[in-house]
């Protein structure tokens, strides 16, 4: 699967990218990280990509919530 990001470039995130129809939400980091997190509904996605504060959405939104999966 492959996810086009967009890039975001605020507190440690790089770019970040969501499908809608598998429900996956895909990070990058600056290290170069990537993970993916399953399960994720579109509204939520929809405001972690539109934040004004994407990083501080993300520890409190997503990083706990979601089973994600390294892929790289």
């Amino acid at each position: 699967m492959t996810i086009e990001r967009k890039p975001i470039r605020r507190g440690g995130i790089r770019s970040a990218g969501y499908d809608t129809s598998a429900r996956v939400l895909e990070v990058e980091f600056d290290d170069g990280s990537v993970l993916q997190y399953s399960g994720v509904g579109a509204e939520i996605a929809r405001r972690f990509l539109s934040s004004a504060a994407p990083a501080s959405y993300y520890k409190d939104n997503i990083e706990e919530e979601f089973p994600s999966r390294r892929i790289r």
